[in-house]
């Protein structure tokens, strides 16, 4: 089985298995953009758009899940962790109003 017959059939049954709809206005430009970067990747309109928009929905989410710190920072986090500050006066009023909210429920 050759490549493209191979692309077209996976292809065929992805369409199969789509029961969404998503529905778009365009400029004249735009759309031509998404066209040609559509033909430079041998997919349809259809097919770029919808992994296009897969694969920054998931780089957008994996942003917002993910903190990544410098080495410096990881280490200051890690210090924080193993030996964290006294609370300070403030905390401790929180913590006292905290006890007093949970009593009275």
């Amino acid at each position: 089985m050759t490549t493209t017959t191979a692309k077209t059939m996976t292809s065929a049954r992805q369409r199969r298995l789509r029961s969404e709809r998503v529905q778009a206005r365009l400029t004249p430009p735009v759309k031509q953009v998404i066209e040609q970067a559509a033909d430079l990747c041998g997919l349809s309109v259809s097919d770029f758009m919808v992994n296009s928009s897969r694969e920054r929905a998931e780089a957008l989410i994996r942003e917002h899940r993910v903190i990544t710190l410098t080495a410096e920072d990881s280490v200051a986090f890690a210090e924080a962790i193993i030996n964290p500050p006294e609370p300070n006066e403030a905390l401790r009023a929180l913590f006292a109003q905290h006890r007093v909210v949970q009593s009275d429920m």
